[in-house]
């Protein structure tokens, strides 16, 4: 492999660093990445749209604050057209977490748990009637059999349009490097599941009190650029009923991706 691509592949599959800080240098595994990526989604839930946008992706580590994000524009085009013409044109999650293992100075890893965090969740995508919601709660990095490093977070919802917790949500998330080529590119099995449970659902016509998405992508992937394909499976997206109000929400979606690394 390139040595350039080498660390790049080392730190996808989330398995190079380290969790003792009990050194005192918090800073030791810091770095960082940003990546645009143009997106076309095919039968998208809910609704069943189909609809290109632009991602924004970053994460890193800084000290003992880790964090992952990204900030989406839909529509780029404004055709009137698009499924997502006249609805919210940005969305944006973001998702700090903070190491109680760099926090304290104290090896907090037991058994597969590599490491302990204080894990926050934002979604924000407009005004009162839109998604604007957070969660918190403790996250962990766990070591699992091939997949290597496994993010694991447990949340409560605490809704920022009602002003109040509703629910729970159960996150996990991993980027695995699977097959590498000659010139130093590699093929990567990445993905995530957020399920929730828990949801007063008072409103059955429109909310079910549990629901959830898991998302598989194969991704080829050089220094600078990337390819891929992911397909989500939704259960009842995002706690709502599928069949009532909202639609269609349970089902599949594909989504289709190219991408430039900063």
């Amino acid at each position: 492999m390139k040595k350039t691509l080498l660390p790049l592949a080392l730190l996808a599959s989330s398995s190079a660093f380290a969790a003792d800080y009990t050194d005192g240098d918090t800073h030791k595994n810091d770095y960082k990445w940003m990546q645009g990526n143009l997106m076309y989604a095919v039968n998208e839930l809910p609704g069943e749209s189909d609809h290109d946008y632009l991602e924004l992706e970053f994460g890193g580590r800084a000290g003992i604050l880790d964090y992952y994000g990204y900030a989406d524009v839909f529509n780029l085009a404004s055709s009137e057209s698009s499924d997502k013409d006249g609805a919210d044109k940005i969305f944006i999650k973001f998702a700090p977490r903070i190491s109680l293992d760099g926090l304290t100075g104290k090896d907090l890893s037991f058994g597969p748990v590599e490491e302990v965090y204080f894990a926050t969740l934002f979604n924000w995508s407009g005004g009162d009637d839109s998604v604007n919601n957070s969660f918190w709660g403790i996250g962990s990095d766990v070591m699992v059999p091939w997949l290597g490093k496994v993010g694991l977070n447990l949340y409560g919802l605490y809704d920022l349009n009602e002003k109040e917790w509703n629910g729970y949500q159960i996150s996990t998330n991993w980027f695995k490097p699977f097959y590498f080529f000659d010139n130093g590119s590699f093929i990567s099995y990445q993905g995530y599941i957020d399920y929730q449970f828990g949801y007063d659902d008072d409103f059955d016509a429109l909310y079910s009190d549990n629901g959830g998405a898991m998302f598989n992508g194969i991704y080829w992937h050089s220094e600078r650029y990337s390819v891929g394909y992911g397909l989500k499976a939704f259960k009842d997206a995002y706690a709502l009923v599928d069949g009532g109000l909202a639609g269609k929400t349970t089902g599949l979606t594909h989504y289709f991706a190219v991408t430039y690394k900063f």
